[in-house]
């Protein structure tokens, strides 16, 4: 049997972490068996459908480098095909009209509730009427009286329901849309899937989608139903344990190798390892070792793998990722840049921020660190330093740490006031990497040009004095 998996989300908004989780393990899943990976847009819902969502989910796999070998099938471009099977199922009884008013129906519920039943539709329609289709209805399905619903979850283990607590479903609304769990069920069949991978949200919608497979002499997938994702205080992952869309946490400078394996860890474990790349998440991932119990997402440790992450890939692959980020070239002066500050930032957004006045668009001065630093006694050494950098033959950070060094001795000035002077200079604030590699780094003419700046700063100062 040749597996196959599918990824099947709403376009009702931003694709989250437990959703990309879910897809990395269908995935992995249908990667692992040599299998067939599917994506389907599941975009039924007119009310709540966004057109940019559809784009979101795209984007977000494909920044994630989950890629897909069918698809993307779209549900609302198979409407004929469900309608048919409603039709069909209308002529041989396993679904029938019903045209209960909505008061009647909220009637019945109340009474339910009051005599301690379970809310659920009674079949009132289901043999009292033979409508035409000129007739305002909903077509609801017949679901069995009788028996069980009992399927072996790949994680769980042995579910079963019992199908006296199961409802008529309605598969068809009066406005002519099939419903959630009917279509999820039929494009299943005709796709051939034959592994379903999804939240353990989705588990009371099992037995309904077993039960229309059955009624349609359909195959019946096998299910595993991956654990919720909880935050820090053992809640339900919310915005507030950032809980974001996915693409918002590229914006914030992870890295996507970074994001999978966070991801495979939470709920997925292979002995103690804690890193592993793609190639091993593959070979090693197998359901058996997908936990039952609820993870608990922990941002510290997202940065910390991203960090792992920035430390240990090629600097000419993150430059690349940084280019993207920040809108620049990717050249040698952005490799070099990710060798200098790449080890002490956990994302790319630091690196960023950190990095940006080695960039001549980007400079800008912190003027609490100019009235600090940038003062009339410092002036002269701004001057040599400018004039020995003028000089220099090999532009390199060795020679360049020698003038710093050299103009330190001659003026007898503390190492620590130059290195500061200097730094406040040309980069515009007091910290920074060594200031002997950034002024390598960005280049004899906009050093020059910063630490002229400066004098003329000094200048100003001066005169308003």
């Amino acid at each position: 049997m040749k597996i196959k998996t599918r990824f099947a989300p709403s376009p009702t908004g931003n694709l989250h972490i437990g959703s990309i989780r879910t897809a990395l393990y269908s995935w992995l899943f249908a990667r692992h068996n040599r299998g067939i990976f599917i994506l389907r847009i599941e975009d039924t819902d007119e009310e709540r459908y966004q057109k940019k969502f559809v784009k979101a989910i795209i984007d977000s796999l494909n920044w994630l480098k989950i890629d897909w070998d069918e698809g993307p099938y779209y549900q609302t471009k198979r409407f004929d095909r469900y309608n048919d099977i409603i039709n069909n199922m209308l002529n041989k009884g396993t679904a029938y009209k019903c045209i209960c008013s909505k008061e009647r129906l909220d009637n019945l519920r109340k009474s339910q509730i009051i005599n301690g039943q379970k809310p659920r539709y009674d079949g009132y329609c289901k043999t009292k009427y033979n409508l035409s289709n000129n007739i305002p209805h909903v077509v609801r399905f017949s679901n069995p009286q009788e028996g069980y619903v009992i399927f072996n979850d790949e994680i769980r283990g042995r579910i079963k329901f019992n199908n006296k607590e199961l409802d008529d479903l309605i598969i068809r609304r009066s406005d002519g849309y099939p419903t959630y769990n009917f279509c999820v069920a039929i494009d299943d069949w005709d796709m051939g899937i034959t592994h379903v991978i999804r939240g353990e949200d989705h588990i009371n919608n099992t037995p309904k989608q077993i039960n229309i497979l059955r009624a349609v002499g359909a195959n019946i997938p096998t299910y595993a139903h991956v654990s919720m994702i909880f935050g820090p205080d053992g809640k339900k992952l919310s915005k507030r344990h950032a809980a974001i869309g996915i693409l918002q946490y590229r914006q914030q400078g992870y890295l996507p190798e970074a994001i999978l394996n966070y991801l495979i860890r939470l709920g997925w474990s292979h002995k103690n390892k804690e890193i592993f790349t793609v190639s091993e998440m593959i070979n090693l991932f197998t359901l058996n070792k997908v936990s039952k119990s609820p993870s608990i997402f922990n941002i510290n440790k997202l940065k910390w793998i991203n960090h792992h992450y920035i430390n240990t890939l090629p600097a000419e692959q993150i430059a690349k990722y940084l280019s993207q980020y920040m809108n620049i070239d990717c050249d040698s002066k952005l490799i070099k840049i990710v060798e200098v500050f790449g080890k002490g930032y956990k994302t790319l957004q630091e690196i960023s921020k950190s990095c940006n006045y080695c960039y001549e668009n980007f400079f800008e001065l912190n003027i609490d660190c100019a009235n600090k630093y940038l003062n009339y006694s410092n002036y002269k050494l701004l001057e040599s330093i400018r004039s020995k950098l003028l000089l220099t033959c090999n532009w390199n950070s060795e020679n360049i740490h020698e003038i710093i060094l050299n103009t330190s001795k001659e003026l007898k000035v503390n190492m620590n006031i130059v290195c500061m002077t200097l730094r406040v200079a040309i980069t515009g604030n007091d910290s920074s990497p060594s200031i002997n590699k950034i002024i390598e780094l960005i280049g004899l003419k906009i050093t020059v040009s910063r630490i002229e700046n400066a004098l003329d700063f000094i200048k100003n100062i001066k005169i308003l004095k």
